[in-house]
């Protein structure tokens, strides 16, 4: 794979032998983020777990300190009081059947995040098969299953992300923007990486964080001290 001349530039600043302390490497990543948008800023998690083995998956979710710098469209699949609930708690689409059809009949998916009651349950299952290759299906582990819709959908607008464990045993999560500065996403990836490691299942044998790095949208990855956050 041939790259770009920032990023064979950008690569040149980083020691790829070394990990660095988190507002080092966080330093590093805004430095070589040299996109002419505001690029995001995202963590890299690599854990001693094997996500084929139902006891040893790791997800949940989170809600980061400074957000997420993007703007989160919300659908909110509810009904009665809920849906003025939702309404009034900022989600950008709401309804029930309708809103349903759409996306089964139209492949409509102008949202981030699907959140909904659990007596809607019945309603979103049938969109399993559309909603849940996208990452988009709500899961109550998520919170994206509740009673308290309002609670959810503010949560969600002010940077609530869900962080889960892929086939290759990573976890990938957004943790704001280049212009946040070092401050503010060191301290996201901290909160982050201490919900993770609160996540660690029972059935986890040796070393759980494996390796940790962060890196922009158009950047090289730049590796973080992994043993401050113990095994």
């Amino acid at each position: 794979m041939k790259h770009g001349k920032n990023y064979v530039d950008s690569k040149k600043l980083i020691d790829k032998s070394k990990q660095y302390e988190v507002k080092e490497a966080l330093d590093l990543c805004i430095q070589t983020a040299k996109a002419k948008f505001d690029e995001t800023i995202e963590l890299h998690i690599r854990l001693g777990v094997d996500s084929r083995h139902a006891d040893q998956q790791v997800r949940g979710a989170i809600v980061l300190p400074n957000g997420t710098g993007k703007d989160v469209k919300v659908l909110a699949i509810c009904k009665g009081e809920n849906e003025k609930l939702a309404q009034e708690a900022g989600a950008d689409y709401v309804g029930a059947e309708d809103m349903t059809q759409k996306i089964q009949q139209e492949n409509w998916m102008d949202f981030d995040v699907l959140i909904t009651t659990p007596d809607c349950m019945g309603l979103v299952g049938r969109l399993g098969r559309i909603l849940g290759p996208r990452g988009l299906m709500p899961n109550p582990k998520a919170g994206t299953v509740t009673p308290d819709i309002a609670k959810a959908i503010k949560e969600a607008k002010a940077g609530k992300i869900e962080y889960r464990l892929d086939k290759t045993n990573i976890i990938h999560c957004p943790i704001g923007k280049k212009s946040f500065g070092t401050e503010k996403l060191a301290e996201n990836l901290e909160t982050l990486m201490e919900a993770v490691v609160k996540a660690k299942p029972a059935a986890a044998k040796g070393q759980y964080i494996k390796s940790i790095a962060v890196t922009s949208t158009m950047g090289p990855g730049v590796k973080v001290i992994s043993t401050k956050y113990g095994n």
